[in-house]
């Protein structure tokens, strides 16, 4: 493995060294030059805003007279934001042929807008006028509402909702589809760990990240596999411009009530000439849960988790190398644990938990030529996963308190490569055609083993093009994947060895009509697949945190998806929104099912197929009344039902609906910035229920937040303040792993303060 991530480094690095062959020692392409002013609707300098060209990963801050500089760029045309909060963001198209100036008027508003999103696209385009159904998360919204868990801080959007285990463990669920059949990826590559499992999250801390966008729908054009359901890409921070001079910090440190949790973040970024470099450490430590009934004992973690990063830019492209970690050990509550409130003084914590470390390596290269624009894209991931449970003294003895074992033990390896080659029709359409290819080694190891030995690999092609015809936008693409399994013979687990092989096309197809600025009209057929898992074919085993006796099947098929998305969306003045409603039909759709038997006192569940279709509706709104006040509602519903049977599909999240209300100014007394929110949230009693479902009461939610900027010289202190189940309400959320035996946490006061220097 080590020497297939070396070779292939050592090949993009001579593709990146090229350029300086393919045009000369003198340079036939220029170092370009953008610079500009922005101003605040009086006129005035606006320091401190981001000026991003989202296609080449290029970022700088404006000066104290609100001006910026972008050196050494490629010809061309380029894709220029602007955001600052308190702001409404904006967006510019400029051609660059030499130099070229750029002066840019913000407006004052608190709406949360992303100028563009890229996830899915040939090229960066505005969010009404993508065709595929996308929402983001911005780094100021990150930064407020920061947790451990990415999922939980994606509940913010509308059609999105957590698979909780406590609040340490979370895994997204996009209209109503989780685990492996959404895809996570960081900066466009996919994430191989083990978030199929109830008892694990992605493993990307949000604080590592510029932004996050979500793809609602099946992905798999652009993803392949896996991407059935939607796709949630981190996008990490752009490297620091040249000229940024001696290395800069952001220090952060917060607490949390609930569960007596402290963590902080340290950030240094810097530049010396055309390299930039930055270099992150989150660190988190938490008690256990508390909810209106009590503590609940063993719901701790702690958490360590970093990245470093480098880059060189010159004009033609950029070569940039970083390596991610994530790791930490995450308790979990057992149901036959003590009830809340009832743990002894002074014992050791009991039950089950997960220790994990995820380590990352990626580089990426990007390079100009012409009307192309290559990008190349490589990662090695090592994850390693393994689970703790009390000790038994003998067969049927009671466990030992505090004399932990290990249950099972799994290592993962991943190698995976992107090549893609972005260019122009002409001047009314971008297009995308791409290789993509993997290479996985899972490897069992512990006393007892819940999958085999196995080695996964894939390759696909695609191609995508968006035209721009008018009023009319088409996007359209094809994608054929070819993957293998090979899995060892496990005589514990009862498998012979086996290989499998499978072969999907995908496709999506997509109209936008924009009849007048600011509204547009989207129809969008999507085809998607995904493989089965390891899990849900061979595992023959407990799982102790989930309370379940776990039986695969080898003979399970491959899923496939078909998703039809009708949209309306609008931003018209003061006043935005959207409507989003889909239809999506899954062949095969694997699902866990009891068979009513008992093993090691367990519950065992079976994988087993059928025919699903989900069908939803998401509504979004926000409107201005005033110029530093913002109201935003949301609502979203999903139905799923086993064709096959007429049940419903377990786990289907209850309608939810939103309402809060936002103050922003950029222009209060003593400081730069202040905000306060605040938000009720309405969640229904889900009455479809399947017989694995366990049912729960709907529940009302009211949460506060509030916040300040100072910004004098080039530092800014930040203090931020958040309080949720402001009532301390008694709840179950439908979706947590614990409804059986205990309630959600109560009230959690948050402060935060961050310092810029």
């Amino acid at each position: 493995m080590f020497s297939k991530v070396t070779g292939l480094l050592v090949i993009l690095a001579a593709v990146m060294a090229a350029p300086e062959a393919l045009y000369g020692s003198n340079g036939a392409i220029a170092a370009d030059t953008l610079r500009g002013r922005v101003t605040g609707p009086s006129g005035g300098a606006v320091p401190g805003v981001e000026v991003v060209i989202p296609e080449l990963s290029r970022r700088v801050r404006t000066s104290h007279d609100g001006r910026f500089t972008f050196v050494d760029l490629p010809p061309g045309r380029h894709t220029v934001v602007f955001r600052s909060p308190g702001y409404l963001p904006a967006r510019e198209v400029v051609e660059i042929r030499g130099s070229a100036e750029l002066d840019v008027q913000l407006s004052l508003g608190p709406f949360e807008l992303e100028p563009v999103v890229v996830t899915g696209t040939p090229e960066p385009v505005e969010p009404i006028a993508s065709v595929l159904p996308v929402a983001t998360l911005n780094y100021e919204r990150l930064r407020r509402q920061e947790s451990v868990s990415i999922a939980h801080l994606l509940e913010r959007v509308a059609g999105v909702r957590t698979l909780s285990t406590g609040m340490q463990v979370g895994k997204p669920v996009i209209r109503g589809l989780t685990g492996s059949r959404v895809l996570v990826a960081e900066g466009g590559l996919r994430l191989e760990d083990y978030a199929w499992s109830d008892e694990d999250g992605p493993s990307v801390d949000a604080r590592l990240a510029d932004r996050i966008e979500v793809v609602k729908g099946p992905a798999s054009l652009m993803y392949g596999s896996d991407a059935l359901g939607g796709v949630v890409n981190v996008i990490p921070e752009p490297l620091p411009e040249a000229g940024a001079g001696l290395p800069r910090a952001t220090v952060e440190l917060y607490g949390a009530s609930n569960n007596r949790e402290v963590g902080g973040l340290l950030r240094l970024r810097g530049s010396q000439g055309p390299l930039g470099w930055s270099a992150v450490v989150v660190g988190r430590s938490a008690g256990d849960l508390h909810t209106p009934a009590g503590e609940l004992g063993n719901t701790g973690y702690g958490a360590l988790n970093g990245q470093l990063a480098a880059g060189l830019r010159r004009h033609w492209g950029s070569i940039a190398l970083r390596y991610t970690r994530y790791g930490g050990e995450f308790k979990l509550l057992e149901a036959e644990g003590p009830p809340p409130g009832e743990g002894m003084e002074g014992e050791e914590e009991e039950g089950p938990e997960r220790k994990l470390s995820d380590d990352r390596v990626m580089l990426e290269g990007k390079l100009l030529a012409g009307t192309w624009r290559f990008e190349t894209r490589a990662q090695w991931q090592r994850h390693w996963l393994q689970e703790l449970a009390d000790e038994p003294v003998g067969p049927g003895e009671p466990v030992v308190r505090g004399r932990e074992t290990v249950q099972f033990d799994l290592l993962l390896n991943t190698f995976a490569a992107d090549v893609l080659a972005h260019h122009r029709l002409g001047s009314a359409g971008r297009g995308t055609l791409g290789i993509s290819g993997t290479f996985q080694d899972n490897d069992t190891r512990g006393p007892r083993p819940i999958v085999p030995d196995a080695q996964t690999r894939g390759i696909a092609v695609f191609g995508v093009e968006r035209l721009n015809l008018g009023m009319i936008s088409v996007l359209a693409g094809v994608r054929f994947d070819a993957r293998a399994l090979d899995a060892s013979a496990n005589a514990e687990l009862g498998n012979p060895d086996t290989e499998l092989d499978w072969s999907s096309a995908s496709g999506d197809v997509g109209f936008l009509a924009e009849p007048i600025r600011g509204l547009a009209l989207s129809v969008n057929l999507a085809r998607g697949w995904r493989a089965p898992t390891l899990f849900e074919l061979f595992a023959r085993g407990p799982r102790i945190g989930e309370a379940r006796y776990e039986v695969g099947r080898p003979d399970l098929q491959v899923e496939r998806g078909t998703n039809l998305d009708l949209g309306l969306r609008w931003m018209l003045g003061p006043v935005l929104g959207s409507i989003e409603v889909y239809r999506n039909s899954i062949d095969n759709y694997v699902y866990l099912a009891p068979t009513g038997e008992l093993r090691d006192g367990l519950r065992v569940y079976e994988h087993r197929q059928g025919d699903a279709l989900l069908r939803g509706v998401e509504v979004t709104g926000e409107v201005q009344p005033l110029a530093d006040l913002a109201v935003r509602a949301k609502f979203d519903a999903v139905e799923g039902t086993n064709r096959a049977s007429g049940e419903p599909l377990p786990l289907m999240p209850p309608p939810r609906g939103t309402l809060e209300a936002e103050y922003q100014s950029s222009e209060l007394p003593w400081v730069s910035r202040g905000y306060a929110s605040f938000e009720v949230e309405k969640n229904w009693t889900q009455r479809r229920l399947s017989e694995f479902d366990f049912p729960t009461d709907g529940y009302v939610l009211l949460n506060l937040g509030a916040g300040l900027e100072k910004t004098y010289s080039r530092r800014t202190f930040r203090l931020d303040l958040r309080v949720t189940n402001l009532a301390d309400a008694k709840y179950r959320s439908f979706l947590s792993r614990y409804k059986e035996f205990a309630l959600n946490p109560g009230r959690n006061i948050v402060l935060r303060l961050g310092y810029d220097f």
